[in-house]
C-alpha cells in the first residue's frame, strides 16, 4: 500500500506534527536556525539545498507559525524562530542524542554547554549542576570529539567550532 503524501486528514498529533516538520530538510533549516542563521542566502550557502525548496520550506514553517519573516533592509528577511518554532527545540535534541549514540562512533559530533555554569549538557535539557532547564539564550552548541578535525572553510562552519550561544545571530 502506497504511503499518502500528506497526513492532513488523520487524527494523529504526530502525524499532524509531520505535516509540518515532516519534510526532509526541515529539520536542517529549524537546526540552523537555532544556531542563530537567519538570512535566505545564509541558509542557503550553509545547507546546500535548491532555492526553490528552501523558499518553499521557509513559507511553509511561516505559515505554519514556525517561523516568523522580518525586514532586515528593503526588500530582504531574516527568519526568526517563533515561540512555537522554539518549543521544537527538545525534538532536535533528542534527535542529536540518538545520532550521537547510534551513528558516531568517534564521540558526539556537536555539545551543549550551559553558558550560566559550565556544565555540559550530554544527555538532556536539564543541567544537573544548577538543577534547572536552562533557557536557549544559555545554551552554547560547539563541535564535539565525534566530528573531522579538519577545518571546514565554510564560515558558519568556522563561527560555530569554537562556540555559539543558541538564537544569537551569526555573522
Amino acid at each position: 500500500m502506497a504511503l499518502k503524501s500528506d497526513y492532513a486528514n488523520q487524527e494523529c498529533t504526530i502525524a499532524r506534527t509531520l505535516e509540518i516538520i515532516g519534510e526532509r530538510w526541515t529539520p536542517l533549516i529549524l537546526r540552523d536556525c537555532f544556531f542563530g542563521i537567519r538570512r535566505f542566502t545564509d541558509l542557503h550557502r550553509h545547507l546546500g539545498l535548491p532555492r526553490a525548496v528552501l523558499s518553499a520550506r521557509l513559507e511553509s514553517l511561516v505559515g505554519a507559525g514556525v517561523l516568523e519573516r522580518s525586514e532586515y533592509q528593503p526588500g530582504r528577511h531574516e527568519y526568526l524562530l517563533t515561540e512555537r518554532g522554539q518549543e521544537l527545540w527538545p525534538v532536535l535534541t533528542a534527535m542529536v542524542r540518538w545520532g550521537n549514540k547510534h551513528l558516531s562512533p568517534d564521540g558526539p559530533r556537536t555539545l551543549l554547554r550551559h553558558t550560566a555554569c559550565g556544565q555540559d549538557l550530554p544527555h538532556s535539557e536539564w543541567c544537573q549542576t544548577c538543577e534547572t532547564k536552562p533557557p536557549l539564550t544559555e545554551l552554547e552548541i560547539r563541535h564535539g570529539p565525534g566530528r573531522s578535525p579538519h577545518p571546514d572553510p565554510d564560515p558558519i562552519e568556522q563561527a560555530l567550532r569554537d562556540g555559539h550561544i543558541l538564537l544569537t545571530p551569526l555573522p
